[in-house]
């Protein structure tokens, strides 16, 4: 028990660690996932949605402390028990969304490591055999240093993270695990290399044979029966590859203008996913900053999810020089943390990312 207890203190503990620390690198996207499970189609919780980054930051804070104190040995017994009412939260979380399909990924790694829900499910469920042989053998968890030592151990982990928080919200996360990060290439992201694997489907086929319903099931083809062909259900069995960048549209009149404007040698994209939840403010140096670019010759877009009228509004109220095109909103959300944030690109790669506070880190050469 005493060896388990080891191996489980350390692989619970540093999981704990790197999946706190991969949210707390960008816990807007993990408030943007915690929207997802509020939703009216999920917990239907959505008084919780306004308080989705709160309870983010709250979260991830939590998850990373507690792998510290496991590892440390600090207040075992309370470690130990926030251990198991967390992971009986998140096994519960993830099997509810894979059994009844609601939420695709769990963002437990945020974008970092995907996983289907089943996966996430099985993990939570390793996790929660780990953190039971704990729970079983806490007895074992000894404090690594002396008690006064492992206080401060806590007070500089818990400064850090809130420092570290603190600095993300207020510009971009330091590691860019998407697939939008500087000097990749969104066009490239999109292409589907030769090979690659195709999505199975299987087709359940309804007949009437002599009065009796028949089911046959093929991948595809239709099956010869000798009976009343009643209907057909499809269920995928693989799914193919998709592309690292998928559903990256940039439209004005129902027309998609992405190809070409990927094309383009010097291009700003100014993007606002919702201008109802965007910093207004910000568009005064926005409004500076893209003057700039177009007398440097920089064609200069705005991209939102928000309606025509809400676009115009805005550009008539800052007088700004460039037109909007709509994208859908988890695109925009995933491509800048930031409401609004600018792109720089060349020929579709991405060259300078900001968050509307780092506006002036901004160059157009």
């Amino acid at each position: 028990m005493k060896y388990l207890v080891s191996f489980s203190r350390i692989i619970v503990g540093v999981l704990f660690i790197i999946s706190g620390f991969i949210k707390l690198n960008d816990p807007v996207g993990f408030s943007f996932k915690l929207e997802e499970y509020f939703s009216q189609g999920v917990l239907n919780l959505p008084i919780l949605m306004d308080y989705a980054l709160v309870i983010s930051l709250l979260v991830v804070i939590v998850e990373v402390l507690l792998g510290v104190m496991l590892l440390i040995g600090y207040r075992a017994k309370l470690t130990v028990w926030s251990l198991l009412l967390m992971i009986i939260f998140f096994t519960f979380l993830t099997f509810y969304s894979a059994y009844f399909n609601k939420v695709t990924d769990c963002g437990c790694f945020g974008d970092a490591i995907k996983l289907t829900p089943w996966e996430s499910f099985t993990k939570d469920i390793i996790l929660l055999v780990l953190i039971l042989i704990l729970f079983v053998g806490k007895k074992y968890i000894k404090p690594l240093f002396p008690f006064n030592l492992e206080r401060i151990v806590m007070v500089v982990s818990l400064l850090a993270c809130a420092l570290y928080a603190n600095y993300v919200l207020k510009h971009l996360p330091v590691i860019d695990f998407r697939p939008y990060k500087i000097d990749a290439n969104i066009a490239e992201g999109m292409t589907v290399p030769e090979n690659a694997p195709e999505s199975i489907f299987d087709y359940a086929w309804r007949f009437k044979v002599n009065g009796e319903e028949q089911i046959i099931v093929t991948q595809g083809d239709y099956p010869t029966v000798d009976g009343e062909f009643i209907d057909v259900e499809t269920t995928e069995v693989q799914k193919g590859y998709e592309p690292p960048v998928h559903d990256f549209t940039v439209e004005q009149n129902g027309e998609d203008f992405a190809a070409t404007l990927l094309q383009e040698p010097k291009l700003v994209m100014i993007i606002a996913y919702d201008l109802r939840k965007s910093n207004l403010q910000a568009f005064l140096e926005v409004k500076e900053v893209t003057d700039t670019a177009i007398k440097n010759g920089y064609k200069v877009i705005g991209m939102s999810a928000s309606n025509e009228a809400q676009t115009a509004e805005l550009k008539k109220k800052y007088q700004l020089d460039f037109d909007f095109y709509y994208t859908d909103e988890t695109t925009l959300k995933t491509i800048v943390r930031s409401n609004p944030g600018v792109l720089v690109l060349e020929k579709g790669t991405i060259k300078q990312k900001v968050h509307y506070n780092d506006l002036d880190d901004l160059t157009f050469e």
